[in-house]
């Protein structure tokens, strides 16, 4: 299965996706993220794996500006339809994937986000450093996943998904690796899914100044 058929899944999702249960999720996940993550009024914020927006668009108000960044051309079409629809200036979004060789327009920023989008990276390490070069000297990143899960949190037909959740130490780990300083991982939020309750983690760091 490769790269371009999960994709096609999440553009045929796309129009489906905005739901208000996963606006309300994203609008909890945010508030976790505001504790955690210090944001202030002349940040510019890069959000990959965007999907929709949800969360950047969500932070958008405490911010300067917000570019959201997706693989998939139906997602960024939908998040398009909503920044055009609610008439919001600071925020563009992007058709673009990770780990890449060039970093993303706009770069570099000073706080790179996520939501539930590095379980379906393949290459974690790569991910990361290309997150890395997307940031300023100094620049911040703050994403949220899965911890460790038995596999079901998915339905398990669905394709791309390369790790079922993380384990804390193997990413802080990896982001220091990477090339991160004061990598920590915190457990933020449970999600709630079929009567089950899913840790979800925020994994923050420094690109050193």
């Amino acid at each position: 299965m490769g790269h371009h058929g999960c994709m096609s899944v999440f553009d045929e999702k796309a129009a489906e996706w905005d739901t208000p249960e996963r606006r309300e999720r994203a609008h909890a996940l945010a508030n976790s993220f505001r504790q955690h993550v210090t944001l202030t009024p002349e940040l510019r914020v890069l959000d990959i794996g965007a999907g929709t927006g949800l969360l950047g668009l969500d932070l958008l108000d405490d911010v300067a500006e917000v570019v959201l960044a997706d693989p998939s051309e139906g997602m960024i079409e939908q998040a398009r339809r909503r920044i055009e629809a609610e008439g919001i200036v600071d925020a563009t979004a992007i058709v673009f994937d990770f780990p890449a060789v060039e970093p993303p327009p706009g770069a570099p920023f000073d706080l790179v986000v996520s939501l539930l989008v590095l379980h379906h990276v393949e290459d974690t390490a790569a991910t990361l450093r290309s997150v890395r070069e997307a940031l300023v000297p100094g620049g911040r990143i703050g994403l949220m996943d899965l911890d460790k899960e038995d596999g079901s949190f998915h339905d398990p037909d669905q394709t791309g998904i390369h790790h079922h959740g993380f384990e804390g130490g193997a990413l802080v780990r990896l982001a220091t690796a990477a090339g991160f300083e004061e990598v920590e991982v915190r457990n933020i939020h449970e999600i709630e899914r079929d009567g089950r309750s899913y840790p979800l983690f925020l994994l923050t760091g420094r690109r050193p100044a």
